[in-house]
């Protein structure tokens, strides 16, 4: 799934990408890994309870640092931290105007202004659309939009309940653990006028292959993007390729480096001052007079997506006894199972579904990713062309011809994303049966340019109607309900498929580099 959590790398699995140096002292630890060995945590909601324009950034950070230092991308530690800021808190912290106005305007505008929630297909007009909680999402930046231009339309201002600022990432082995250094944090926060407003717990449980499971059951976290740069990016101890099927130029994902358009990925800049100097940022390459803020960091887009796993499997089971009822003769194979596969794109235990079976495990005895659509299943027969692992990374697949394959391939790898969410909630013991408890996905994708990628992603291939020839569907498994075509075997079914994951709150925040928190930390 797009939202699913990170994949734990066994010892005798494939190499890492890892960063070079000084990247890998720059960067937050986040960037290159998941923190797979860390099985738990918590994701801490802050707003800054200061009034407007009050100098406090100092003060909570050098708190938080003594206490969770924020981890680098230089290697394993025994516990790790993470920190990312929305547009409102580092305005909040009081980042000059000239600053903010040098971020990406997605990262200005948030992931609630009325055209960004029309695209990701939250709201349409003054309503949330059915695949938001009832009543609108809880929490995200509360973004202020600008006036409009003279003449043109005003546009909604749209709130949340909760507003956010900032997100501490906790990585810890073991529950109690990371309750206890939760709780420590926030006892910290609190005297600097910082509350912790949301809070999630991070659940990651791999089997004896190192793979999580999302709760519908799942294998996930299987197709990553592997990021490549002459100079800053290694795997195995050699650089990595660049010709491999899942190969992304490392600008893709890290401000500051060549990006799939062979241009280094822009970012925020700010003046050239003695603080700025102190705290590492190097001069900016062409903005004479100003310091590179971004270099070295990223753009987080983070969407608390809650799972209703019985009704999942209860729309599995009702798509399957639909079809027995319409074609008893051939579709006795037919059942949820059978159903939910479709609808992922993937076999339980993460394998590519293709025509007769599923794509064999690589030589790790993982689930294989580094296929290509036309080469096993170009009329999506195994894999339906509507699955939610073929929209969300088509490769291939959209190519006209054999001919096309790589222009096609090379033209999706520039809109992938490097996904780094983990699960929350407990485990579903009946999964025909709703006890209750909240459970969900807290997807967190990093990409450097957040409307080629991420909303690229969400509204032109997951949303898109039309996707691959299709007509009237959206993504099965994180769009709204409607049908779904399945191509088995000389037949074409359709199954109506619900709605199953539901948008709690989410929004767009920058993750910086270690340099940049340092210089922010003198605001």
């Amino acid at each position: 799934m797009v939202a699913g959590p990170v994949a734990k790398a066994t010892a005798a699995g494939p190499p890492s990408w890892r960063l070079t140096a000084p990247h890998n002292a720059a960067a937050q630890g986040l960037v290159v890994g998941g923190f797979g060995d860390l099985g738990t945590g918590r994701a801490l909601f802050l707003e800054f309870g200061w009034p407007p324009g009050t100098v406090q950034a100092g003060g909570w950070i050098a708190a938080l640092q003594a206490l969770a230092p924020v981890t680098n991308a230089d290697g394993r530690e025994p516990r790790a931290t993470a920190l990312a800021f929305t547009g409102t808190g580092l305005a909040r912290m009081g980042l000059g105007e000239e600053a903010l106005n040098s971020f990406s305007r997605p990262f200005r505008e948030g992931m609630f202004q009325e055209d960004r929630a029309r695209r990701l297909g939250d709201r349409r007009g003054e309503a949330w659309l059915e695949t938001v909680i009832a009543g609108g999402p809880q929490w995200s930046a509360n973004t202020r939009q600008p006036p409009p231009p003279a003449g043109a339309p005003t546009q909604a201002q749209i709130t949340t309940p909760i507003t956010v600022h900032a997100v501490v990432l906790l990585y810890d082995r073991d529950e109690a653990a990371a309750e206890a250094w939760s709780q420590a944090v926030e006892a910290a926060l609190a005297p600097q006028g910082v509350r912790i407003v949301h809070r999630l717990p991070l659940v990651l449980d791999p089997d004896n292959m190192g793979v999580s499971r999302e709760h519908f059951g799942f294998a996930d976290g299987l197709s990553q993007p592997a990021p490549y740069d002459a100079e800053a990016v290694t795997l195995g101890g050699a650089p990595a390729p660049a010709d491999g099927r899942n190969s992304v130029p490392l600008g893709e994902f890290l401000i500051g480096h060549l990006n799939g358009h062979h241009e280094k990925a822009p970012g925020p800049i700010v003046p050239d001052t003695p603080a700025a100097a102190a705290a590492g940022l190097a001069p900016h390459e062409l903005a004479e007079g100003f310091r590179d803020l971004g270099l070295n960091g990223s753009y987080v887009v983070i969407r608390e997506l809650r799972q209703d796993v019985a009704a999942f499997w209860r729309s599995m089971q009702k798509g399957a006894e639909a079809i027995r009822a319409r074609d008893p003769q051939h579709s006795a194979h037919v059942d949820a199972g059978w159903i939910a596969e479709r609808v992922v794109g993937r076999s339980i235990e993460g394998n590519l579904l293709c025509p007769g079976g599923y794509l064999p495990a690589d030589r790790y005895g993982l689930p294989d990713n580094d296929f290509l659509f036309l080469d096993h299943d170009p009329q999506g027969v195994g894999c339906p062309a509507g699955a939610h692992v073929r929209r969300a990374n088509p490769r291939d697949s959209l190519a006209p011809s054999p001919a096309m394959a790589q222009t096609l391939l090379d033209a999706a790898n520039n809109h992938r994303i490097l996904r780094r969410g983990r699960k929350y909630g407990p485990k579903l013991a009946d999964p025909s049966a709703d006890d209750g408890q909240d459970r969900g996905l807290l997807f967190m994708c990093l990409n450097t340019d957040i409307a080629r990628q991420f909303e690229f992603v969400q509204q032109t291939w997951l949303l898109n109607e039309n996707f691959a020839t299709l007509f009237d569907e959206t993504d099965p498994l994180v769009g709204p309900a409607g049908a779904m075509t399945l191509r088995d075997t000389a037949l074409r079914r359709r199954v109506e498929v619900e709605t199953f994951i539901k948008l709690v709150g989410g929004d767009y925040f920058f993750l910086p580099s270690l340099p940049a928190l340092a210089y922010l930390a003198t605001l």
